[in-house]
Protein backbone atom coordinates (compact mmCIF):
# COMPACT_ATOMS: atom_id res chain seq x y z
CA UNK A 1 0.00 0.00 0.00
CA UNK A 2 1.39 3.42 -0.94
CA UNK A 3 1.52 6.33 1.48
CA UNK A 4 -1.21 8.16 -0.45
CA UNK A 5 -3.50 5.11 -0.27
CA UNK A 6 -2.83 4.87 3.46
CA UNK A 7 -3.79 8.51 3.92
CA UNK A 8 -7.13 7.97 2.18
CA UNK A 9 -7.86 4.96 4.40
CA UNK A 10 -6.88 6.59 7.71
CA UNK A 11 -7.73 10.06 9.00
CA UNK A 12 -6.61 11.25 12.44
CA UNK A 13 -6.95 14.66 14.06
CA UNK A 14 -5.67 15.66 17.49
CA UNK A 15 -7.22 18.28 19.75
CA UNK A 16 -9.88 19.15 17.13
CA UNK A 17 -12.45 21.87 17.62
CA UNK A 18 -15.98 20.54 18.19
CA UNK A 19 -16.90 21.56 14.64
CA UNK A 20 -13.92 19.78 13.08
CA UNK A 21 -14.47 16.72 15.28
CA UNK A 22 -18.10 16.49 14.19
CA UNK A 23 -17.14 16.85 10.52
CA UNK A 24 -14.48 14.13 10.80
CA UNK A 25 -16.87 11.74 12.54
CA UNK A 26 -19.69 12.44 10.08
CA UNK A 27 -17.38 11.86 7.11
CA UNK A 28 -16.18 8.59 8.59
CA UNK A 29 -19.70 7.34 9.25
CA UNK A 30 -20.77 8.34 5.75
CA UNK A 31 -17.82 6.40 4.29
CA UNK A 32 -18.62 3.29 6.32
CA UNK A 33 -15.40 3.59 8.31
CA UNK A 34 -14.54 2.60 11.86
CA UNK A 35 -14.48 5.81 13.92
CA UNK A 36 -12.80 6.19 17.31
CA UNK A 37 -12.97 9.18 19.64
CA UNK A 38 -10.88 9.79 22.74
CA UNK A 39 -12.03 12.51 25.09
CA UNK A 40 -13.71 13.52 28.31
CA UNK A 41 -17.42 12.82 28.21
CA UNK A 42 -20.60 11.90 30.03
CA UNK A 43 -22.72 8.96 28.88
CA UNK A 44 -26.50 8.68 29.25
CA UNK A 45 -28.55 5.60 28.36
CA UNK A 46 -32.32 5.32 28.13
CA UNK A 47 -34.09 2.12 27.10
CA UNK A 48 -34.60 -1.10 29.06
CA UNK A 49 -33.37 0.95 32.03
CA UNK A 50 -31.77 4.35 32.51
CA UNK A 51 -28.20 5.11 33.49
CA UNK A 52 -25.69 7.94 33.55
CA UNK A 53 -21.91 7.96 33.65
CA UNK A 54 -20.46 11.19 35.01
CA UNK A 55 -17.62 12.92 33.19
CA UNK A 56 -14.50 10.86 32.61
CA UNK A 57 -11.79 10.17 30.03
CA UNK A 58 -13.10 7.50 27.64
CA UNK A 59 -12.48 5.80 24.31
CA UNK A 60 -15.58 5.62 22.08
CA UNK A 61 -15.73 3.29 19.08
CA UNK A 62 -18.35 3.62 16.32
CA UNK A 63 -18.42 0.60 14.03
CA UNK A 64 -19.81 0.61 10.47
CA UNK A 65 -22.50 -1.92 11.44
CA UNK A 66 -23.98 0.47 14.02
CA UNK A 67 -22.24 -0.92 17.09
CA UNK A 68 -21.15 1.61 19.71
CA UNK A 69 -18.62 0.78 22.44
CA UNK A 70 -17.59 3.05 25.32
CA UNK A 71 -14.37 2.01 27.06
CA UNK A 72 -12.40 3.28 30.04
CA UNK A 73 -8.71 2.66 30.70
CA UNK A 74 -9.48 -0.50 32.71
CA UNK A 75 -11.00 -3.86 31.86
CA UNK A 76 -11.90 -5.58 28.62
CA UNK A 77 -15.65 -4.93 28.67
CA UNK A 78 -17.19 -1.61 27.59
CA UNK A 79 -18.85 0.46 30.32
CA UNK A 80 -21.70 1.09 27.92
CA UNK A 81 -22.59 -0.07 24.43
CA UNK A 82 -25.17 -0.34 21.68
CA UNK A 83 -25.58 -3.40 19.42
CA UNK A 84 -25.29 -3.63 15.61
CA UNK A 85 -28.05 -1.98 13.60
CA UNK A 86 -28.19 1.29 15.55
CA UNK A 87 -28.37 4.71 13.89
CA UNK A 88 -25.35 6.88 14.72
CA UNK A 89 -24.82 10.61 14.35
CA UNK A 90 -22.46 13.32 15.55
CA UNK A 91 -24.06 16.63 16.43
CA UNK A 92 -23.18 19.99 17.96
CA UNK A 93 -25.16 20.95 21.04
CA UNK A 94 -24.48 24.34 22.61
CA UNK A 95 -21.14 24.38 20.81
CA UNK A 96 -20.02 20.99 22.16
CA UNK A 97 -19.71 17.64 20.40
CA UNK A 98 -22.21 14.89 21.11
CA UNK A 99 -22.59 11.44 19.62
CA UNK A 100 -26.06 9.92 19.53
CA UNK A 101 -27.00 6.29 18.96
CA UNK A 102 -30.57 5.06 18.53
CA UNK A 103 -31.96 1.56 18.37
CA UNK A 104 -35.57 1.25 17.24
CA UNK A 105 -36.50 -2.28 18.41
CA UNK A 106 -36.46 -2.16 21.35
CA UNK A 107 -36.30 1.60 21.68
CA UNK A 108 -32.92 2.52 23.15
CA UNK A 109 -30.92 5.75 23.14
CA UNK A 110 -27.29 6.44 24.02
CA UNK A 111 -26.00 10.02 24.34
CA UNK A 112 -22.26 10.65 24.63
CA UNK A 113 -21.60 14.34 25.39
CA UNK A 114 -17.98 15.46 25.14
CA UNK A 115 -16.50 18.18 27.32
CA UNK A 116 -13.26 17.94 25.34
CA UNK A 117 -11.89 15.80 22.50
CA UNK A 118 -8.26 14.66 22.43
CA UNK A 119 -8.37 12.68 19.20
CA UNK A 120 -10.68 11.51 16.43
CA UNK A 121 -9.63 8.78 14.01
CA UNK A 122 -11.39 7.22 11.04
CA UNK A 123 -10.26 3.90 9.59
CA UNK A 124 -11.53 2.43 6.30
CA UNK A 125 -11.01 -1.20 7.23
CA UNK A 126 -10.88 -4.10 4.80
CA UNK A 127 -11.37 -7.58 6.27
CA UNK A 128 -12.25 -10.37 3.87
CA UNK A 129 -10.95 -13.19 6.05
CA UNK A 130 -13.41 -15.71 7.39
CA UNK A 131 -13.30 -16.47 11.10
CA UNK A 132 -12.12 -19.96 11.89
CA UNK A 133 -13.65 -21.12 15.15
CA UNK A 134 -12.11 -23.75 17.36
CA UNK A 135 -13.92 -25.05 20.37
CA UNK A 136 -17.55 -24.40 19.47
CA UNK A 137 -20.71 -25.49 21.27
CA UNK A 138 -21.10 -28.11 18.53
CA UNK A 139 -17.70 -29.51 19.56
CA UNK A 140 -18.86 -29.60 23.16
CA UNK A 141 -22.03 -31.41 22.14
CA UNK A 142 -20.07 -33.96 20.11
CA UNK A 143 -17.79 -34.66 23.08
CA UNK A 144 -20.75 -35.47 25.33
CA UNK A 145 -22.56 -37.55 22.69
CA UNK A 146 -19.39 -39.59 22.13
CA UNK A 147 -18.55 -39.81 25.83
CA UNK A 148 -21.74 -39.37 27.91
CA UNK A 149 -19.76 -40.28 31.02
CA UNK A 150 -18.03 -36.90 30.73
CA UNK A 151 -21.29 -35.46 32.02
CA UNK A 152 -21.75 -38.15 34.64
CA UNK A 153 -21.71 -41.92 34.94
CA UNK A 154 -24.92 -43.48 33.66
CA UNK A 155 -26.08 -40.51 31.59
CA UNK A 156 -27.84 -41.51 28.34
CA UNK A 157 -28.44 -38.86 25.63
CA UNK A 158 -31.87 -39.28 24.03
CA UNK A 159 -32.20 -36.24 21.77
CA UNK A 160 -30.50 -33.04 20.66
CA UNK A 161 -32.20 -29.70 19.96
CA UNK A 162 -35.39 -30.97 21.59
CA UNK A 163 -38.04 -28.30 21.24
CA UNK A 164 -39.77 -26.85 24.30
CA UNK A 165 -42.08 -23.83 24.65
CA UNK A 166 -38.98 -21.92 25.85
CA UNK A 167 -36.74 -22.97 22.97
CA UNK A 168 -34.58 -25.90 21.88
CA UNK A 169 -32.69 -27.90 24.52
CA UNK A 170 -29.09 -28.67 23.51
CA UNK A 171 -29.15 -32.23 24.86
CA UNK A 172 -32.05 -34.09 26.46
CA UNK A 173 -31.40 -37.39 28.21
CA UNK A 174 -31.81 -39.60 31.27
CA UNK A 175 -29.60 -40.28 34.25
CA UNK A 176 -28.93 -43.72 35.71
CA UNK A 177 -32.11 -43.44 37.82
CA UNK A 178 -34.26 -42.80 34.74
CA UNK A 179 -34.79 -39.13 35.58
CA UNK A 180 -35.06 -36.63 32.73
CA UNK A 181 -32.05 -34.35 32.30
CA UNK A 182 -31.86 -31.03 30.41
CA UNK A 183 -28.32 -30.08 29.37
CA UNK A 184 -27.43 -26.53 28.32
CA UNK A 185 -24.04 -26.08 26.63
CA UNK A 186 -21.79 -23.01 26.59
CA UNK A 187 -18.32 -22.92 25.08
CA UNK A 188 -16.92 -20.23 27.39
CA UNK A 189 -17.24 -18.84 30.93
CA UNK A 190 -20.84 -17.82 31.58
CA UNK A 191 -22.86 -15.70 33.97
CA UNK A 192 -26.44 -15.47 35.30
CA UNK A 193 -28.06 -15.29 31.84
CA UNK A 194 -27.06 -18.89 31.09
CA UNK A 195 -28.54 -20.04 34.40
CA UNK A 196 -31.80 -18.25 33.66
CA UNK A 197 -31.91 -19.84 30.21
CA UNK A 198 -31.44 -23.33 31.67
CA UNK A 199 -34.13 -22.70 34.26
CA UNK A 200 -36.61 -21.65 31.56
CA UNK A 201 -35.96 -24.90 29.69
CA UNK A 202 -36.42 -27.00 32.82
CA UNK A 203 -39.64 -25.20 33.79
CA UNK A 204 -41.02 -25.47 30.23
CA UNK A 205 -40.24 -29.18 30.00
CA UNK A 206 -41.81 -29.88 33.39
CA UNK A 207 -45.02 -28.21 32.22
CA UNK A 208 -44.84 -29.99 28.87
CA UNK A 209 -44.30 -33.47 30.34
CA UNK A 210 -46.51 -32.93 33.39
CA UNK A 211 -43.75 -34.62 35.35
CA UNK A 212 -44.42 -35.58 38.97
CA UNK A 213 -40.76 -35.11 39.90
CA UNK A 214 -38.51 -32.22 39.08
CA UNK A 215 -36.42 -32.49 35.93
CA UNK A 216 -32.68 -32.10 36.44
CA UNK A 217 -30.96 -29.20 34.73
CA UNK A 218 -27.21 -29.27 34.06
CA UNK A 219 -25.19 -26.34 32.75
CA UNK A 220 -22.01 -27.38 30.93
CA UNK A 221 -19.28 -24.78 30.36
CA UNK A 222 -15.58 -24.28 31.07
CA UNK A 223 -16.46 -22.12 34.10
CA UNK A 224 -19.13 -19.88 35.64
CA UNK A 225 -19.08 -16.59 37.51
CA UNK A 226 -19.62 -16.48 41.28
CA UNK A 227 -23.10 -15.02 40.79
CA UNK A 228 -24.02 -17.77 38.33
CA UNK A 229 -22.82 -20.38 40.82
CA UNK A 230 -25.06 -18.91 43.51
CA UNK A 231 -28.06 -18.87 41.16
CA UNK A 232 -27.48 -22.50 40.21
CA UNK A 233 -27.64 -23.45 43.89
CA UNK A 234 -30.73 -21.30 44.52
CA UNK A 235 -32.65 -22.94 41.66
CA UNK A 236 -31.47 -26.49 42.32
CA UNK A 237 -29.55 -26.67 39.06
CA UNK A 238 -26.16 -28.29 38.47
CA UNK A 239 -22.88 -27.41 36.79
CA UNK A 240 -20.28 -29.52 35.01
CA UNK A 241 -16.98 -27.96 33.97
CA UNK A 242 -16.03 -29.11 30.49
CA UNK A 243 -14.04 -27.59 27.62
CA UNK A 244 -15.34 -27.81 24.02
CA UNK A 245 -12.22 -29.72 22.93
CA UNK A 246 -10.03 -32.16 24.78
CA UNK A 247 -6.58 -31.09 25.87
Amino acid sequence: MTSSEQETRVATVEEPTPVFARETIAAGLEAGALVTIVGRCTVEYDGRATSRLEAGDRHVMLKPDGTVLVHTAAGQQPVNWQPPGCEQEAVLEDGSLSVRSRRSTPEEHLLIAFESVAQVSSFALSDSGDLSLAGTEADLKDRILERPDLLEDGFTPLATERETPAGAVDIYGEDRMGRSVVVELKRRRVGPDAVSQLRRYVDALERDLHADTAIRGILVAPSVTDRAERLLAEHGLEFVSLEPTSE
